[in-house]
């Protein structure tokens, strides 16, 4: 029987390798790096200490706390200012578990995923019905290259690599300083390191060499370059079935690339710390934020509270100076009521002006104070 060709006197061509390049890889890649963000979404890919010293981890935990909403209503009082946040979690003999905690997708995702791999079965349907076997076989190869490569990456197992600190090393409170938010690790040093400078990691098959990504990126590379080649020697017909099922895995891919990696990977480093508690405190300005970190990492051993003070306040004037000075012997003095008065000495050398803002920072750092106190009978 003749099957009537469509398209077949048509006096033009597609021109492939300029809507190949419109449909890039950049969306296909990264879609494929999510795919062992979640159980099962291997299956469902046929078709087409500061922030400067810490690892990804820390940052992760530094978004969490970014995003929590704070534990009690604010201390009136305090000038208002650059407001910023004190996050405080518990961490002590808290490990990372290893387990597998990728969360599985909903059911309509497995349905998205239908839409590409449909696609792609009736464009390989449609060629074999009028007999474009170059064109169906192309389309087969987009979807095996593509599947077996999803399969192989998403068979890879992500899990943490963690640093060890000395086993008998001292309680060690770790500080993640961002631009408006401080984050306080409370717990020993080696519970600290976990996060602080550990890093996620994909353990694949295939050793240290990962042979497996490698045949996989040969296997992609061949792909492109015979449908390249060989799609233009393709009916008409067959080239618009080939394009069409470009089309739809692009939009798909652009979907997955779409998905807030960021966010699964922050939800995964909880699961697996069991979910810590997160205390904050919003404050409203630096010189209370500053006074009220410092209150919560007083236990930490070695404790250096102008170090810490230099270092989120760094203005250089005496003024700046000597309100470090006054909040980290407050800090670190073991009497039961602080003292945020200007000391005498201040009052012959500090000229009036200076003065008064001293008063006005010292009272910030008050404000920080009572906000520590406050949390503690809370």
């Amino acid at each position: 029987m003749y099957i009537d060709l469509p398209l077949n006197k048509a006096s033009f061509t597609l021109d492939i390798s300029g809507v190949m390049g419109f449909f890039g890889g950049e969306e296909t890649l990264s879609a494929m790096a999510t795919v062992h963000l979640y159980r099962g979404r291997r299956w469902l890919v046929f078709s087409g200490t500061d922030m400067t010293t810490t690892g990804y981890l820390a940052y992760l935990t530094a978004q969490k706390a970014k995003e929590a909403k704070k534990t009690q209503e604010q201390i009136s009082g305090g000038r208002i200012g650059s407001p910023g946040s004190v996050s405080i979690i518990d961490v002590d003999n808290v490990k990372l578990q290893q387990g597998d905690k990728v969360p599985t997708k909903e059911v309509y995702n497995a349905l998205y995923a239908a839409i590409p791999i449909t696609s792609s079965l009736t464009a390989c349907l449609a060629c074999a019905f009028v007999r474009d076997w170059l064109a169906f076989g192309l389309i087969v190869v987009g979807m095996v290259s593509s599947g077996l490569s999803c399969f192989v990456i998403g068979s890879g197992r992500l899990q943490f690599n963690l640093i060890k600190a000395a086993y008998h090393a001292p309680r060690g409170d770790g500080l993640l300083l961002t631009r408006n938010d401080v984050v306080i690790l409370k717990g020993k040093e080696k519970d600290v390191t976990s996060i602080t400078k550990a890093k996620f990691e994909l353990k694949m098959n295939g050793g240290e060499e990962f042979h497996t990504v490698g045949v996989c990126s040969l296997l992609l590379l061949s792909q492109f370059f015979i449908q390249l080649l060989l799609v233009p020697r393709a009916t008409l017909f067959g080239q618009i079935m080939f394009m069409s099922s470009l089309a739809v895995s692009w939009a798909y891919n652009s979907f997955l690339s779409s998905l807030e990696k960021e966010k699964i990977q922050t939800d995964l480093l909880w699961k697996s710390l069991d979910e810590p508690p997160i205390t904050k405190l919003v404050l409203p300005n630096r010189a209370s934020q500053a006074a009220c970190a410092n209150m919560f990492k007083k236990s930490a051993a070695n404790f250096k509270p102008k170090k810490i003070l230099e270092r989120m306040i760094p203005n250089d004037t005496r003024v700046w100076e000597a309100w470090r000075e006054h909040v980290a012997k407050q800090v670190s003095s073991k009497e039961k009521f602080k003292s945020f008065e200007p000391e005498k000495e201040f009052l012959a050398d500090f000229e009036e002006e200076e003065l008064e803002l001293l008063r006005e920072m010292l009272a910030d750092a008050k404000h920080g104070w009572e906000c520590y106190q406050n949390q503690l009978i809370a």
